[in-house]
């Protein structure tokens, strides 16, 4: 029984319409990066407006008609590249073929679909009028609920260890342009492929450095039993901008995030799924 239900997992996933989906996710996942780097942009180089969470970006798109019609595409967007994580860990390969994955990696496959399943649900909160821009306060009460579990403090920790981790991945895949073994790079040619690879080192450096600012002040908060330490993306992003020639800092960082979102769309066209 469960050989027929994976096997139906495959098909579904494998199908044009699942391949829709992944794309379309793609694109969701690079412009809520274009957004969040855009905004951070604004606020370094023309100080104007404030740091956003993702809740924040998302429910100030959606202030009208139009940007609440992108906020549905991009939560349809989130579901679809939820679904195809969802689909790896499950049949544990990648949709485009290759090795068998190991447990570990699945298990961060099922993290990344739970991850985006929820940023998903952050979009319908927003179109839904239930969900406003919280900024860092959010991430200082979902800590400080935490903590009073069981081992709560532990898990606080663990968590930003694993952020730190995830932040160092992205450094590495930056540095070392590991990004590029599953695109189809012939297509772009000798020059757009040198420019998708200068924009995807870029852009994954600048999502590195903010998921190991996040993690690094997880673990603080964990390791000072204070949850005000928690910071989201916007706490991130304020930590840089406070920093000796922070509008400057925040404005490469923020320059970074762009590029990853572009890197996404991109991925999204010329990446096997």
């Amino acid at each position: 029984m469960a050989a027929g239900a994976k096997q139906e997992v495959r098909e579904a996933a494998e199908s044009p319409a699942a391949q829709g989906l992944a794309r379309s996710g793609l694109v969701a996942k690079g412009s809520l990066y274009v957004l969040v780097g855009a905004i951070a942009f604004q606020v370094s180089a023309l100080d104007q407006g404030r740091l956003e969470s993702r809740s924040g970006a998302l429910a100030a798109l959606a202030d009208e008609w139009y940007g609440k019609v992108l906020v549905a595409a991009l939560a349809i967007g989130l579901a679809g590249y939820a679904f195809w994580r969802f689909a790896e860990a499950i049949l544990g390969h990648p949709l485009e073929g290759g090795e068998q994955e190991s447990i570990p990696r699945r298990l961060g496959l099922a993290a990344r679909g739970a991850w985006y399943l929820g940023l998903c649900g952050l979009a319908v909160a927003v179109l839904l009028g239930a969900q406003q821009a919280a900024g860092s306060n959010e991430e200082d009460r979902i800590t400080a609920r935490v903590m009073k579990w069981p081992a709560g403090r532990w898990i606080i920790g663990v968590v930003g260890i694993a952020i730190v981790g995830a932040g160092v991945f992205n450094v590495w895949h930056g540095v070392t342009a590991r990004f590029r073994k599953d695109m189809k790079l012939r297509k772009l040619g000798r020059g757009g492929a040198r420019a998708f690879t200068i924009v995807g080192c870029v852009g994954h450096v600048a999502r590195g450095v903010v998921f190991g600012l996040i993690g690094f002040f997880l673990v603080r908060a964990a390791y000072q039993y204070d949850p005000e330490e928690a910071v989201g993306l916007d706490g991130a992003l304020a930590k840089v901008l406070q920093q000796d020639y922070g509008a400057l800092l925040l404005a490469l960082v923020a320059a970074g995030l762009v590029a990853y979102g572009v890197y996404c769309y991109l991925e999204a066209w010329y990446r096997e799924v």
